[in-house]
């Protein structure tokens, strides 16, 4: 995996656009630093990030956690089936999708791919995600609360970590638009056992979950944010 260096790309907290203009937008995230803060409950944090290759962010989480980074890009999973009109089998596809063992994984960004899944696809990703998840991991993923039919024109997006109150959303083509917003109370029943840690509504029309598995960690009970390095 190729990396980029991060700091090129940092910017001061009261800037809102990078050189792209709208196309680039910086926005706080509340919900990263309690994520960070999980992942170092663990001796050997193994990350995975179901979004794409992102050189600076590996470079980030590299430099904060110390952690091993596994991507599994699932957006150009979405589009190959899309493609081959077979979203039918997506929930199947899911079921083998993933090669890691059961409780391998420290930590899970889902970013926001849970927008772009139908129910049944959704229950199986989670349902995977919550089995490769260790006792005591941490799953961070975002929902959108707004209408996708008031979207001009449907967009994936690449989250770019900023630092870790902010992200950079650069959007991307996608081969399918947002589906319809899931209710809280449907998000926290997609996810069981797994429990909220953290639920932030943000003025971004988006819904920050972190999701805790329960059991103990594999070092250090819970950290508060004021304890990641």
């Amino acid at each position: 995996m190729a990396l980029s260096d991060l700091f090129a790309r940092l910017r001061g907290d009261d800037d809102v656009t990078g050189d792209g203009g709208a196309g680039e937008l910086v926005k706080p995230t509340k919900a990263l630093t309690r994520f960070l803060a999980g992942l170092n409950t663990s001796q050997q944090p193994v990350l995975l990030d179901l979004g794409p290759v992102v050189g600076s962010n590996a470079t980030f989480f590299g430099g904060e956690v110390g952690c091993k980074i596994l991507i599994e890009d699932l957006s150009k999973d979405i589009d190959r089936h899309v493609n081959q009109s077979k979203l039918a089998e997506l929930p199947a596809f899911f079921e083998q999708r993933f090669p890691q063992d059961s409780e391998t994984i420290s930590g899970i960004l889902c970013w926001d791919i849970f927008d772009y899944l139908e129910r049944a696809a959704a229950d199986q990703l989670a349902r995977q995600l919550t089995r490769v998840l260790q006792p005591g991991g941490v799953l961070l993923a975002f929902f959108s609360t707004a209408d996708p039919q008031s979207t001009i024109r449907p967009t994936y997006t690449r989250h770019v970590v900023v630092d870790r109150t902010h992200l950079e959303y650069r959007p991307y083509k996608p081969a399918r638009a947002k589906q319809r917003p899931l209710l809280n109370r449907d998000i926290q029943r997609l996810f069981e056992p797994l429990r909220v840690a953290e639920n932030f509504l943000l003025k971004t029309h988006q819904r920050e979950l972190l999701f805790r598995k329960a059991g103990k960690p594999a070092t250090a009970p819970f950290e508060s944010p004021s304890a990641v390095r």
